[in-house]
């Protein structure tokens, strides 16, 4: 997913593409799990809120919860009586203590992000380990001394006020850098003198869903921002008329010159980025998550320039990856959903799109241009393959990975000739690399120090058939030698466009110590086969994305991965709402469920904050044909009484702005309400974190061993 506004998890190849026979002996069933006594869940009121749409009656007792917890005393008592609950809950799963010491050994190690190079200088992010957020560094040269510039450690007693975005000045003398406090989307900018390390006066506020790009002459930046929201909806009220400014370095935000905005259009959203020559401020809109953008060029440089419409329609994705003079290049879907590359010279009095790199086989995920090269990322069954093109589209070189995993990075000027990448795979960390564009060669600039052995893990592709017959992939990571079926953990998220690769956990890796698997499905509505297999799990075909997730976990007992009563499932946002939509349609299937920070109420997702965005996928709630298709999986409304509900932890948090905690608290309450007996239905609601960016590493840590305690419970996992 391209935009940063969608409901998506903060969550980022070639393995065999056959699937092994299937198992003959039956799966064995997964250990009992003891009964447990009857949770005592805090009584939550009921309201007698029916509204009638379209002809049907839709109760909605809990809408009282959507009310924002730091306003309302009712709602904050509520949070209270259920994390007391949950809490207390959690204090008695076997083996929660044993995975934390785990999860915390595992995740101190050294990991450093991939640098930027800014006249002569590389920035860069690097964690000792333990330290809640990373601090921002900067060498003068490749590889001198490194120097502290920003540690976000001191930004607050509890770490949870992190750094968000950072850009150097072209000249490599300033920093912009983003503030983010308690998770929120919201930003606050701020500039650093890099040579002085003294942060200067300029501030911005307001700034969301924001580009950040400095003008070439280092003087002044560009940024979007909302207006100032109304006193106490800061964090509910729905975002619109993003517009794009320019600040000038020493000056007030109040003096800020407004340079595109579409006060006829107040639903776009508008960033900007300066072209590589630095004439021109490259304007993409977007009314929604879609990559359907228009582009607009305006000559900044002119007080009275008229912006110029470049890519009209809002038809098609249109991404620019940079310029050599008047040729601009797009990465676009227009006649290629698996996407191409494509060059338009904007100053012909009719530009023409010409196509540099065809569409291939394989789908387009990243362009960039560096070092007078193309260098195209592509995903081979959800995996990396990165080649390098020269400008007229000539394929020239393929860059060589170390293997099976997913590799990000590339960017650069136009005429440097290195670049860096990362590559992580489910068995490997982070490993950052630097590119000789003209060598064709890739030296390993970081490497991590391990706990562990990466060779103790396996890590195949399989792929299964979904209920109309659809061929999925999926990827099973488990201990070598690990042949009989295990308590299995299963994620996907299945939406946005957003595609699903090879990463690593540290957390997730104490869960395959204790012999369990995991599991990732690459399900429809994501990005991986291109706009085909977007198109196939969005608005009328969604059923398509719970269908396929409900096709891997039978797939996993079928071929005896999974035992029956063994397999968990987890996801979040947009993957939360999966999880609750599965868990309705097929209770039975599975023993655990962790749905978090989900889109859980279909008929209401539109009226908060960047919910509005959301139609693109979802639908609108207000279209009778939408409506009826939204209420048919929304998971609040299809809770009944009397199913055979698996154990369920909801996990959300009170400063979550992208999609707020009331989707998790009214279905936590409702599931309660309908399904007191049995297995518990538990909501873990966090305190001072957002949707998932910059949570401290504590807080990642202590929810990881909650989730994993939770799960291998019920699935029948021993923790040693």
């Amino acid at each position: 997913m391209t935009l940063p506004i969608a409901a998506c998890s903060t969550t980022p190849p070639q393995g065999s593409l056959t699937t092994p026979p299937p198992v003959e002996a039956p799966a064995e069933a997964a250990a009992p799990v003891p009964a447990a006594p009857a949770l005592a869940y805090p009584q939550t009121r009921r309201d007698n809120v029916v509204e009638t749409q379209f002809g049907v009656a839709v109760a909605d007792p809990y809408r009282w919860l959507e009310n924002d917890v730091r306003k309302d005393p009712q709602v904050a008592q509520w949070v209270a009586a259920q994390n007391q609950v949950t809490n207390g809950f959690l204090a008695t799963l076997p083996g929660r203590d044993t995975l934390k010491q785990r999860m915390t050994q595992l995740y101190n190690y050294e990991r450093v992000g991939v640098p930027v190079k800014k006249g002569r200088s590389y920035f860069y992010q690097r964690n000792t380990g333990l330290q809640n957020q990373s601090p921002l560094f900067v060498r003068d040269s490749l590889n001198g001394p490194e120097r502290l510039l920003i540690d976000p450690n001191s930004f607050s007693k509890d770490g949870a006020t992190a750094l968000a975005e950072w850009v150097p000045s072209e000249d490599g003398r300033y920093l912009l850098y983003a503030i983010q406090d308690g998770g929120s989307d919201w930003r606050t900018l701020k500039v650093l003198d890099v040579r002085t390390g003294q942060v200067v006066g300029d501030e911005v506020k307001w700034v969301k869903f924001s580009g950040l790009s400095w003008s070439k002459d280092s003087k002044g930046f560009f940024y979007s921002r909302f207006p100032e929201s109304t006193a106490g909806q800061d964090f509910q009220s729905l975002n619109k008329n993003q517009a794009v400014y320019y600040h000038r370095l020493g000056t007030a935000q109040s003096a800020d010159r407004l340079m595109f905005a579409r006060p006829d259009r107040p639903e776009l959203s508008n960033t900007a980025s300066v072209s590589d020559d630095g004439s021109t401020l490259v304007v993409t809109s977007a009314s929604g998550t879609d990559e359907r953008y228009e582009v607009t060029l305006v000559d900044w440089q002119k007080p009275n320039a008229k912006p110029r419409v470049l890519i009209p329609g809002f038809t098609h994705d249109y991404s620019y990856i940079g310029n050599r003079g008047s040729t601009y290049y797009f990465q676009t879907n227009d006649g290629a959903p698996r996407l191409k590359v494509v060059a338009i010279d904007v100053n012909a009095s009719r530009p023409n799109k010409r196509t540099i790199v065809d569409q291939q086989a394989e789908t387009l995920s990243g362009s960039s241009l560096v070092g007078g090269k193309l260098i195209l990322s592509y995903l081979k069954d959800a995996s990396t393959e990165v080649r390098v093109h020269s400008l007229t589209g000539a394929r020239e070189k393929v860059i060589e990975l170390p293997g099976l995993g997913t590799a990000g990075g590339f960017s650069g000027d136009i005429d440097d000739p290195e670049t860096f990448f990362a590559f992580t795979s489910f068995n490997r960390p982070t490993t950052v690399y630097r590119y000789d564009v003209k060598a064709n060669a890739s030296t390993a600039w970081f490497e991590p120090k391990l706990l562990f052995n990466p060779d103790d893990f396996a890590v195949e592709q399989r792929f299964f058939a979904s209920k109309d017959g659809t061929r999925v992939p999926m990827f099973i990571v488990r201990k070598k030698g690990l042949t009989g079926p295990a308590p299995t953990l299963l994620y996907a998220y299945g939406g946005f466009n957003a595609s699903m690769t090879p990463s690593f956990s540290a957390t997730r890796l104490a869960w395959l110590e204790q012999g369990g698997t995991y599991v990732l499905a690459n399900i429809r509505g994501g990005g991986e086969y291109g706009k085909a297999w977007h198109d196939a799990g969005r608005l009328a075909n969604k059923q398509n994305v719970f269908d396929d997730f409900i096709g891997a976990g039978e797939a996993l007992i079928a071929t005896g991965v999974t035992p029956k009563g063994g397999l968990a499932v987890q996801g979040g946002s947009n993957g939360g709402l999966l999880i609750g939509a599965v868990v309705n349609q097929r209770p039975d299937l599975f023993a655990a469920a962790i749905p978090q920070v989900g889109v859980m109420d279909m008929l209401r997702f539109d009226r908060f904050t960047a919910g509005r965005y959301w139609v693109d996928d979802y639908g609108y709630p207000n279209k009778e044909a939408d409506f009826r298709t939204l209420l048919a999986y929304s998971p609040y409304h299809n809770i009944k009484a009397g199913l055979p509900y698996p154990a369920v932890m909801v996990t959300t948090a009170d400063t979550d702005d992208r999609v707020v905690p009331g989707h998790s608290f009214k279905y936590a309450a409702q599931l309660q309400s309908a399904a007191p007996e049995g297995p518990p239905k538990l909501i873990r609601i966090e305190t001072r974190a957002g949707h998932g960016s910059g949570k401290p590493t504590d807080k990642i840590i202590e929810e990881a061993s909650d989730i994993v305690a939770f799960v291998a419970k019920y699935t029948g996992l021993e923790i040693k």
